[in-house]
C-alpha cells in the first residue's frame, strides 16, 4: 500500500479567526462541517488535493498536522512505539475512518488514518 498524505488538519484555540485568516489570506471556504462542533473541512479550491480542516484544539497547543493513510491504525501506533514514537492521541473512529496521531522519536506529530 502507498501512504499517501490524505487529510491535513489546522488545530486552533480560535477555529473561527483561523478560517477567517485564511479565507483572507488564500481565498479558502468551508466546504462542509464535520463530526464535531467547530469542525470544518475546508475548500483550498484544489479538488484533488488532501482533505483540509480547520478545528478546535484537541491538546494542549495549537499546531497543523497532516495524516497518512495506512492499512491498520493500531498496528501503525504499534510499530511506532518500537522505533521510539509515543502515542499522543489513541485511535478514534468517526463513521468511514479510524484515526489516530503519535509523535516520532524527535517529536514530530503525525496524524495515520485508515478507511473503514
Amino acid at each position: 500500500m502507498a501512504h499517501p498524505v490524505v487529510h491535513t488538519e489546522i488545530r486552533s484555540a480560535d477555529p473561527d479567526a483561523t478560517r477567517q485568516f485564511f479565507a483572507d489570506l488564500f481565498g479558502w471556504k468551508i466546504a462542509s462541517e464535520g463530526g464535531f462542533p467547530g469542525y470544518t473541512f475546508i475548500d483550498t479550491g484544489t479538488p484533488d488535493g488532501p482533505y483540509v480542516a480547520i478545528s478546535p484544539r484537541q491538546g494542549a497547543e495549537d499546531e497543523v498536522l497532516f495524516f497518512v493513510a495506512v492499512e491498520d491504525v493500531a498496528d501503525t501506533l504499534a510499530r511506532a512505539e518500537k522505533l521510539g514514537g509515543s502515542v499522543l492521541q489513541p485511535m478514534q473512529q468517526v463513521p468511514g475512518t479510524s484515526f489516530a496521531v503519535f509523535a516520532d522519536a524527535q517529536g514530530h506529530k503525525i496524524g495515520v488514518a485508515a478507511s473503514e
